[in-house]
């Protein structure tokens, strides 16, 4: 499979559309993406704990405008972005929040559409079928008070729309000419919401091949620079305690890595 080419400024530009796992794993994926892609890299990435694809969101004191309508799209338009790379995972926070399978999956559609347009090389990762299958009732209850304590919805109602979505984004990836990336239960932890941390390499891993990036023997891992540069810096624009704070971008531009976040 050959590469995607570079964009007009010489670089590989790679768009990451997720929640958590993006944002607990960002600084191994531009890790990964740059010792298996030589040219610089613009990492345009909108993510974040709890994060919708169609709906603003609310974490502790943290808010964040829904994935379709933050600033990544203008700045896509901006930087004349086009052959991106994209990866669009972490799909179902939204179930939790109460909406539909067809509310989620439409959104998620036409932001994968948007990026499509642009002619880019997509992934799209499944949910984790398995791990949420092996669930049970008081488990359930405990996560839910834990991460969503408003959420209505019961397991058995849970199991099935996670499933229905899925089919939803496989039939999405034959639609845009996506690979679909199925997510093993042994990736997940007992939450079955956030990959465990030594599998989020083989998740990254497996986008990176399917974008057709070269395979490298060395065993890229991400610094402490790396987690201080990109972790301790915010999106664009975020809510905290009501507070609206904004953040210029891009908030990394070093050894040939720039990174933009909303």
């Amino acid at each position: 499979m050959e590469t995607l080419e570079l964009n007009a400024a010489g670089t590989r530009a790679v768009v990451v559309l997720g929640a958590s796992n993006v944002s607990r794993g960002l600084a191994r994926l531009s890790a990964i993406v740059r010792a298996r892609a030589p040219a610089p890299v613009s990492l345009f990435v909108a993510a974040g704990h709890g994060r919708g694809y169609g709906v603003n969101t609310r974490v502790a004191w943290r808010r964040l405008p829904s994935i379709l309508g933050c600033g990544l799209w203008r700045a896509l338009d901006r930087e004349r972005i086009e052959r991106p790379m994209v990866v669009v995972t972490d799909v179902g926070n939204e179930l939790l929040y109460g909406l539909g399978v067809s509310a989620v999956a439409g959104a998620v559609r036409e932001a994968t559409h948007r990026l499509a347009t642009r002619g880019g090389r997509l992934v799209i990762t499944g949910l984790p079928l398995a791990a949420v299958a092996g669930v049970g009732a008081v488990r359930y209850r405990l996560l839910r008070m834990l991460y969503v304590p408003r959420c209505l919805l019961g397991l058995d109602e849970l199991k099935e729309a996670t499933c229905w979505l899925d089919e939803e984004l496989q039939a999405l990836a034959v639609e845009t000419g996506a690979t679909f990336i199925e997510q093993p239960a042994d990736w997940y932890g007992l939450d079955a919401l956030h990959v465990r941390r030594p599998h989020l390499d083989a998740l990254w891993q497996r986008v990176c091949d399917a974008w057709g990036l070269p395979c490298t023997t060395a065993s890229p891992r991400a610094t402490w620079r790396d987690w201080a540069a990109i972790g301790s810096r915010g999106a664009e624009v975020r809510s905290l305690a009501r507070t609206v704070r904004f953040t210029p971008q891009p908030v990394v531009e070093r050894s040939g890595l720039r990174v933009w976040m909303y």
